[in-house]
């Protein structure tokens, strides 16, 4: 499919996405992730961190700074960040 056929995620479909992939990762029910807690209060270190990256670079189909989530430490920072960053690149 081309890419203007794609719909630019939003940062909500992106929290989704990310609690989900979080959760995952930290082997955590997807309800005990709240997007507003910072994801280092939840365990998820460096490893983890760069293993987020390469899923979201593999689901969204970009190149992806790790420093994004140190910026950004919360899947609601982070989701709005990503969606910025999506649309300006659209």
């Amino acid at each position: 499919m081309p890419e203007s056929d794609l719909e630019t995620p939003t940062a909500e479909s992106l929290a989704r996405w990310l609690t989900d992939c979080v959760a995952t990762h930290l082997e955590r029910p997807v309800d005990t992730i709240d997007p507003t807690v910072p994801l280092s209060n939840y365990g998820l270190d460096s490893l983890h961190a760069l293993s987020v990256i390469a899923e979201l670079e593999d689901h969204l189909d970009i190149s992806v700074d790790p420093t994004v989530m140190w910026d950004n430490p919360t899947v609601d920072a982070l989701s709005k960040a990503l969606a910025e960053e999506l649309a300006l690149n659209d």
